[in-house]
């Protein structure tokens, strides 16, 4: 057998299901794997070995009722877990312990999963990077000099390093698309409405839903099952179909059309030029997927009005922080300018906003309808260095908007979206692509996504630093 922490999610639980591998030996190998590599990397803001070592020896014989039985995972470190030091990325929550679970910890617990302890996230998960004041900054392993993305940093990190096989983030305007694809590793959005638990139905604005990071696509589409069962639906909205995703991403896709495009909804508000290297790597899966037989055309999408909306809305969102407006001045300088500019928003604006946002799904998701998936780039810049996106809220805001003008989109619009490592760069490291679906469309972009990477083929390994 291979190095447990080099083998797929789906491998490693077929080999604790066979008893091949024990619980507790998978536990301690990644615990090991922490404790020799994130000093340097910052994946982790709290380890929680002792218990997840109790936790892995009271799991008893293999279940094959549970599909993550004996499987090491985290809790990003916006997700409450009764009894373990939880955050929110902020120094505010410094000495916070949480007498009671979120429904998502209580939920991979019954599906079999140990909880390894929690990721780095930026505060409130508020960015697209993770560089919060409460913790060291979560390090990109291809470099450690530039950041690892956000707001899902340290586990997308931690998957990259192969400190975690798998991991759970959430994203609500490409947390976790964007630290997936700054480390060169799969994440995947699903469609509003899609999960029981992180369905996005009952978030603000309907942005922000669960989704799993992975190193592969079929080991993305195994989580995805995971969490479509990990609790009775909630809302007569979802649909549940299309299941199990994990035979979708082993299936041929069959000839299909496929938008291509370049335009994001910020052209003319920041600068949205892409990198030669995501330019490339674009061009490369329009070849390849071209190759495979599909039609590929560009969709002739002009998407109007959204940097308003987007902004009112993540003002509006910052406006429900847990932290009362006498201690904003213990949150970070962004932060406070975000949650200020939010409560000060009148009801007659926040409701325009929404609306605007259902008017953009609807015409969005009328220009896609003629195509099975839509094609992006990824990020539009290279990874950037730690502390490239500043203080300044509007250049800040500006910055973000640069690095990764094309996931928000797909949150407003409720899509379901996948970012997949496609073609490295001059120094090796994997530059991604986005694939976005029609709505409840997981499976295509899912058998896409995997014919993506049989042309690519396997992609090296990040240098993973020792400690320091």
């Amino acid at each position: 057998m291979a190095e447990v922490h080099e083998l797929s999610a789906i491998a490693l639980v077929r080999a604790l299901a066979s008893g091949e591998l024990s619980p507790r030996e998978a536990v301690a190998n990644f615990l090991g794997r922490i404790a020799r590599h994130d000093p340097a990397l910052g994946a982790f803001v709290e380890v929680t070995g002792e218990r997840a070592l109790a936790r892995a020896e009271a799991l008893g014989a293999p279940d094959p009722v549970l599909p993550l039985w004996g499987l090491p995972l985290a809790d990003k470190d916006l997700t409450a877990r009764e009894g373990v030091p939880t955050r929110y990325g902020s120094r505010v929550f410094a000495e916070y312990v949480p007498t009671h679970s979120d429904p998502l910890a209580r939920a991979l617990d019954r599906l079999g999963a140990v909880s390894l302890g929690k990721t780095n996230t930026p505060e409130f998960g508020l960015t697209g990077y993770t560089e919060s004041l409460v913790a060291p900054p979560a390090r990109n392993p291809w470099d450690p000099t530039t950041g690892a993305g956000g707001s899902s940093g340290g586990a997308a990190v931690a998957v990259a390093a192969g400190l975690l096989p798998i991991a759970v983030g959430d994203d609500g305007g490409g947390s976790v698309r964007i630290p997936a694809a700054t480390v060169g590793v799969v994440g995947l959005k699903p469609s509003r409405g899609r999960l029981p638990i992180g369905s996005g139905l009952d978030a603000p604005g309907g942005l922000v839903v669960t989704g799993p990071i992975a190193r592969s696509v079929a080991d993305a589409a195994f989580l995805l099952d995971a969490l479509v069962q990990a609790a009775p639906y909630q809302h007569a909205t979802t649909a549940p179909g299309q299941g199990p995703f994990l035979d979708a991403a082993g299936r041929d896709p069959g000839k299909l059309r496929i938008g291509a495009t370049t335009v994001t909804p910020w052209d003319g508000w920041t600068d949205t030029a892409l990198d030669p290297s995501s330019r490339a790597a674009y061009d490369a899966a329009v070849a390849a997927l071209a190759g495979e037989g599909h039609d590929v055309s560009d969709p002739g999408w002009l998407p109007r009005g959204y940097p308003e909306l987007f902004t009112t809305l993540w003002r509006a969102s910052a406006a429900l922080v847990p932290v009362a407006d006498d201690r904003l001045d213990e949150v970070e300088p962004l932060t406070a300018w975000l949650v200020r500019e939010g409560r000060a928003l009148g009801a007659a604006d926040a409701i325009a906003a929404y609306r605007a946002a259902a008017a953009f799904e609807r015409e969005t998701i009328a220009a896609f309808a003629p195509f099975d998936a839509i094609l992006l780039p990824s990020l539009a810049l290279t990874p950037r260095p730690i502390g490239w996106f500043g203080t300044d809220p509007s250049q800040n805001f500006a910055r973000q908007c640069s690095y990764a003008p094309h996931t928000s989109f797909a949150n407003v619009a409720g899509l379901p979206a996948i970012t997949v490592p496609f073609l490295p760069d001059a120094a090796g490291r994997p530059v991604g692509v986005q694939l976005v679906g029609r709505p409840g469309g997981e499976a295509t972009i899912l058998a896409l996504g995997a014919q993506l990477e049989r042309r690519r083929g396997r992609l090296p390994a990040p240098p993973v630093p020792p400690a320091p």
